[in-house]
């Protein structure tokens, strides 16, 4: 059996920080086998993904549903600034509200090993 891939450095924007490492968490644990996933830090505003992005220079920045497309725009953008060609998700909006974190966790499974296998 292969080795998993990585660490992958993963920094997420949400204004739930306990919900976020939740279920990052989860997603993490399912992946294991895969991919070595270090959940680094959350942003808990936008405000905040500059220095963070600065500080822990991670390779995957994750907006939650809650943020607009127009934010997750804008907080891509920021993130992009520090680090070009940093790997970048924003969770469809409001996924968590319609279908729960369930939806959440599936949705990631099914994203996140694409986005950790693609060229940078």
């Amino acid at each position: 059996m292969a080795s998993p891939a990585g660490p992958f450095k993963l920094v997420t924007v949400n204004t739930a920080p306990e919900r976020a490492k939740r279920l990052v968490g989860k997603v993490v644990e399912d992946l294991k086998d895969q991919f070595t996933i270090i959940h680094a830090a959350n942003c808990e505003g936008i405000p905040d993904v500059e220095p963070t992005v600065k500080d822990i220079q991670p390779d995957m920045l994750m907006c939650a549903s809650m943020w607009t497309n127009d934010q997750a725009k804008e907080i891509e953008a920021i993130a992009r600034k520090e680090i070009p060609n940093i790997k970048f998700h924003a969770i469809p909006h409001g996924l968590q509200v319609e279908k729960g974190p369930e939806a959440i966790v599936e949705h990631l499974m099914e994203v996140l090993p694409r986005k950790f296998t693609e060229e940078k």
